[in-house]
């Protein structure tokens, strides 16, 4: 417990500049590891002055693995989740609930993901504008609405019906690759594309465990596709 109390003082990023508290830290996940929790891979980064820098989330893909460990979740990462997101009142979420789960019902995807992007992107504001030009609840820019049918973005059903649309035929695009999806959902498909991988913006590798934080929450599983078949007559 009390090294869970000394971590819970440090950032997301565990940044550890000398060998010495880069052996600390394994000691640790290793004790974790054997109480039964797991641990997150750790980068080695060298930073512009030849300094090294340890991390569990590498913005550079020239970092080098050092440390890899079990994909359990572990205390780190639940707490990592924490710190990534806030937390909304219910009130918030039941305002939306009923587009929600009619686009979720129409369009086969998960409620709990089309929540947890709403949560990121515009954190329930149903008026919120971003600086590019993205609108409403789950901030689409205009080009992406009117590709789905949205003529008012700014109207909650047409925003999530058009978002949750664009959702599912990501999930199409990526073989259901949910971090691929929502790289492109906050980049912009021709970039994940592009670099066949998350692309190293800082902007979307923040989004990305953003929104599987708040899917997690919700009940979702993001080992398992968040989309089902939607059975259809005629």
């Amino acid at each position: 417990m009390s090294l869970l109390k000394s971590l819970n003082s440090l950032p997301i990023n565990i940044f550890m500049a000398h060998r010495s508290w880069l052996m600390w830290f394994a000691l640790g996940v290793a004790g974790l590891t054997l109480c039964g929790h797991a641990a997150a891979d750790i980068f080695k980064c060298m930073q512009p002055d030849g300094s090294p820098l340890y991390t569990n989330n590498p913005g550079d893909p020239r970092c080098s693995l050092v440390i890899r460990t079990d994909k359990t979740q572990s205390p780190v990462a639940e707490l990592a989740d924490e710190r990534l997101t806030r937390r909304f009142a219910k009130a918030d979420r039941h305002r939306y609930e009923e587009q929600v789960q009619a686009a979720s019902r129409e369009h086969g995807v998960d409620a709990a993901l089309i929540h947890a992007v709403i949560s990121a992107e515009s954190g329930y504001n149903a008026l919120a504008r971003s600086n590019k030009g993205a609108r409403g609840l789950m901030q689409l820019i205009p080009e992406t609405g009117a590709r789905y049918g949205a003529t008012n973005l700014l109207d909650p059903r047409q925003n999530i019906d058009a978002g949750t649309r664009y959702l599912k035929d990501l999930m199409a695009m990526f073989g259901n690759d949910l971090k691929l999806v929502l790289a492109a959902y906050n980049a912009g498909e021709g970039a994940v594309q592009r670099y066949g991988s998350i692309p190293p913006y800082q902007e979307t590798r923040l989004y990305v465990p953003k929104v599987l934080a708040y899917y997690k929450r919700y009940g979702g599983s993001p080992s398992r596709p968040p989309i089902r078949v939607v059975a259809t007559t005629g």
